[in-house]
């Protein structure tokens, strides 16, 4: 039989035990542990050590690693309170700054947009003003300032009035 010899093919030759499809290796033979450092005497970490149970907590940050730093202020305002004053074309109003932030916000200015209103409830103009925060602002502090708002008096004629609705801020 001339085809018989050559029945086991190419890979009849493989070595012993070789499975179909899987080439033959050696067997791996397990690595050493790497060396660690001893622990201390007593730390419970070696076999006998009498220690306490306790481990060595991790390392600390590298020490020339600065740590982040704080979040930046964060102010929200409060809807403007309003209160009449001594002359029409003023008012007083008292506005709540609440920092959510994680720095002290100090310094800033808070805007009041001003409206002028007519006897009949016709909005005018609205008038834009700035004043200085009442800063500094801790971080997670909450502070309450009461402004005297004015526009001048010649755009308030008799039988108008002002109203500050709303207030905005920027700070640093």
């Amino acid at each position: 039989m001339a085809g018989g010899a050559g029945a086991g093919g190419a890979g009849a030759g493989d070595g012993v035990g070789a499975q179909p499809g899987k080439p033959a290796q050696p067997p791996k033979s397990p690595k050493p542990p790497k060396p660690t450092e001893p622990s201390a005497p007593g730390s419970g970490s070696q076999p006998g050590g009498g220690g306490d149970g306790t481990t060595k907590p991790p390392p600390s940050p590298s020490p020339g690693k600065p740590a982040p730093p704080p979040a930046p202020a964060a102010l929200t305002l409060s809807a403007p309170q309003r209160a009449p004053a001594d002359k029409r074309w003023c008012e007083k109003v008292t506005v709540e700054f609440r920092n959510t932030g994680g720095s002290p916000a100090r310094s800033g200015t808070i805007t009041f947009a001003t409206h002028i209103i007519g006897a009949l409830g016709v909005d005018w103009a609205t008038i834009r003003s700035s004043q200085s925060l009442p800063t500094p602002i801790a971080a997670g502090a909450t502070r309450s300032e009461t402004y005297t708002v004015c526009v001048e008096s010649w755009r308030v004629p008799l039988g108008m009035r002002v109203e500050t609705q709303d207030v905005s801020a920027v700070w640093e």
